[in-house]
């Protein structure tokens, strides 16, 4: 029986830290992560790292990965701070470890939990729903290079589904880091100059990361990216 709790916590265990800590953190934290909250430590954020620039880097990482993590509201707003914080090279280099290995935790805490009973449901079921989990895992790459590329499906969704189809776990690293550098390098940009405006009280405005000049490389990159696969999918005669 003990063996058997303790098998129960070891599977399940991750994912319902997960899941509360998700819950508190939007009880929490639902008012505290935002251009507001932002604009009025400005000063004080940047007092501290220019004293402890070490312990910023790190308490950033810290807080980065646990937004993403726990699926927290507030992930733009980060991305945005870290630019402002640490310039645009070292920013988007730490935004994307940090948001990678929030994704990381997600995507082994799901497939630890529930990743093989969700394969062998899927599996069981067969048809329509078992040919579609084989041709994705077929072309995981692409296709989860063009969802990491394309800002359409939420960042949290894409983790979980994946573990729930059974990506391999280096694919899934692969294509997260590389995927989310060209969006992470446009809200660190946008954090870059952004200490200019909050100087004049006024609230940043991501408006830009919407507009075609930025969008529309992101979609014909990811399309590029994901062509090959659906045009594979398509063609193939058992689905």
């Amino acid at each position: 029986m003990n063996f058997k709790l303790f098998y129960l916590a070891k599977q399940f265990g991750p994912l319902l830290v997960l899941c509360a800590g998700a819950l508190i953190g939007a009880i929490l934290l639902g008012d505290f992560v935002t251009f507001e909250a932002v604009q009025q430590n400005r000063q004080t954020l940047v007092t501290f790292r220019d004293a402890h620039f070490g312990l910023m880097v790190l308490g950033f990482l810290s807080f980065y990965v646990l937004i993403v993590s726990f699926s927290l509201p507030g992930a733009s707003v980060t991305s945005i701070t870290g630019g402002f914080l640490f310039g645009l090279t070292l920013g988007t280099v730490l935004n994307v470890i940090a948001a990678s290995i929030g994704a990381i935790a997600i995507f082994l805490a799901v497939k630890a939990g529930l990743g093989k009973l969700a394969v062998q449901k899927l599996d069981k079921l067969g048809g329509r729903m078992a040919r579609l989990r084989e041709k994705l895992v077929e072309n995981e790459i692409s296709v989860l290079l063009m969802l990491r590329l394309l800002p359409i499906i939420p960042f949290f969704a894409v983790n979980i589904v994946s573990a729930l189809v059974g990506i391999k776990l280096k694919n899934f690293v692969f294509t997260t880091v590389l995927g989310i550098i060209p969006g992470a390098l446009v809200f660190t940009w946008i954090g870059v100059g952004i200490g200019e405006v909050l100087d004049q009280s006024g609230t940043p405005d991501l408006s830009l990361i919407w507009s075609p000049q930025v969008l529309g490389p992101l979609i014909g990159l990811a399309l590029l990216v994901g062509a090959p696969a659906f045009f594979r999918f398509f063609k193939s005669k058992e689905y």
